[in-house]
């Protein structure tokens, strides 16, 4: 329900802040402003996005919990999408998810909303002092199939 409220909202907000800042400071500068928040955004989106790329990477490298470099990277992925989409209340919102410390306050409230079970970096069973390595090569020996019935007719041989 709150997301269909926000397909609804939203647009009405951008329509309306357009108009506003339209007729405030006129339709070429506010198509600019439009335009230079698009370039601006996706060049921070860029730089933060490789950014938090190296955070997520050194956190699976050093065996640590992906979890937040994983959400920073989502937020700044939604953050580039808002960027590019016209309109005043996105850029702000878009704008505000590329301050790392709105993130962070962001995942901590994420964070207190999900409750993870478990959690596991991929550990593998240690070999027991008993168990052994064997080297084999080995012969396929299941007899080859019969046919059970002859030429239908429906086939070729």
């Amino acid at each position: 329900m709150w997301l269909l409220v926000a397909f609804i909202a939203v647009p009405m907000i951008e329509i309306a802040l357009f108009i506003q800042v339209g007729g405030y400071i006129g339709v070429l500068s506010t198509l600019l402003i439009v335009l230079i928040t698009a370039i601006v955004g996706s060049y921070l989106v860029r730089n933060q996005g490789l950014r938090e790329l190296g955070n997520l990477q050194r956190s699976f490298s050093e065996m640590r919990d992906p979890t937040e470099p994983l959400a920073n990277g989502a937020m700044i992925l939604f953050a580039g999408a808002l960027l590019l989409t016209p309109g005043f209340f996105t850029d702000i919102v878009g704008l505000s998810l590329l301050v790392p410390s709105v993130r962070r306050a962001a995942f901590v409230w994420m964070r207190s909303k999900v409750k993870v079970k478990s959690f596991s970096m991929g550990e593998h069973p240690q070999p027991k002092p008993d168990d052994r390595v064997v080297d084999a090569d080995f012969k396929d020996v299941t007899p080859d199939k019969q046919p059970t019935h002859g030429n239908s007719g429906w086939t070729r041989h």
